[in-house]
């Protein structure tokens, strides 16, 4: 099921995208924030108002979760090849001669500030960065929360997954050595258009794709993960307690901009769009 949070007669509101994804079957008032409902563990399937369907392009799509609650924790250099561009682009600061892939996956966050929607403008912020970068990503949505979950059960925490562009500065990203600078500019997360169901995907076999003014950059498959969804989740939760509505990015695959020769960076005007199988297209201008 795909359930997208939206701005309906000048309300939010939440509501199960169509199939054909044209129209959306509007929730009740008071079920208007998607975590609210992931809390609450309902169905979602019995929170539609009978007849109050309407057409998808008569809403303005927000991000799922139009300003996260709590965590974007968001993984670095999680498939092979784009470990391996990263390491010789000359970004990565603090990188160990020789050494491509970590024994131990890159953990880091993003402010809740950089959330932004659908079709809402990436700032490139030219007074602070020069050289913007994208990066497509599945996003895992935890429904249930806990602490020290092991690998084992962590696909029951799991409520399920959105796209996340990691819109990344990459020289603030490498000045700073810790990452968080270059990752939480604000805009810098792009989130949509919708979220998905655990039930409705595979998500070990997902199409991660991006786009840039419609020239194919990424192209990859959530398989080639090098550390996959549940050593993720175990590896953060050990000692750290994930809340229902926590966000963990997944990493991006080969074809960033700093992989390109010559490195080629965001410019006003572009426009980035991210398509994974079985969720949908997040689409983006930079401005």
């Amino acid at each position: 099921m795909k359930l997208a949070t939206v701005v309906y007669q000048g309300n939010q509101r939440v509501g199960r995208v169509s199939t054909e994804e044209t129209r959306i079957d509007l929730f009740a008032e008071e079920w208007s924030d998607l975590r609210t409902i992931i809390v609450a563990g309902v169905d979602p399937a019995t929170l539609v108002v009978p007849g109050l369907s309407v057409p998808l392009s008569s809403v303005k799509l927000l991000a799922p979760f139009p300003r996260p609650h709590r965590n974007v924790i968001c993984v670095g250099k999680n498939y092979r090849e784009h470990a391996r561009e990263f390491a010789r682009s000359g970004y990565e600061a603090g990188a160990v001669a020789g050494k491509d892939v970590d024994d131990f996956p890159a953990i880091f966050s993003k402010l809740p500030s950089t959330v932004i929607a659908p079709d809402e403008p990436i700032a490139l912020h030219p007074d602070v960065t020069q050289k913007v970068d994208y990066e497509a990503e599945l996003a895992v949505i935890i429904g249930t929360g806990g602490r020290g979950i092991s690998k084992e059960n962590s696909w029951s925490h799991i409520w399920g997954y959105t796209i996340v562009n990691d819109v990344t500065a990459r020289d603030l990203q490498k000045n700073h050595k810790q990452w968080f600078l270059g990752k939480s500019l604000d805009t810098f997360a792009p989130m949509g258009p919708w979220a998905v169901t655990a039930d409705a995907v595979e998500a070990t076999d997902l199409t991660v794709t991006c786009h840039v003014n419609g020239e194919l950059r990424q192209n990859a498959n959530t398989s080639d993960l090098i550390f996959d969804i549940p050593t993720l989740i175990e590896t953060i939760s050990a000692g750290i307690t994930l809340e229902p509505g926590d966000i963990i990015a997944t990493g991006t695959p080969a074809g960033v901009g700093i992989g390109l020769d010559p490195p080629t960076f965001l410019k006003a005007g572009d426009r980035v769009e991210i398509t994974i199988s079985g969720i949908g297209t997040l689409a983006n201008t930079c401005v």
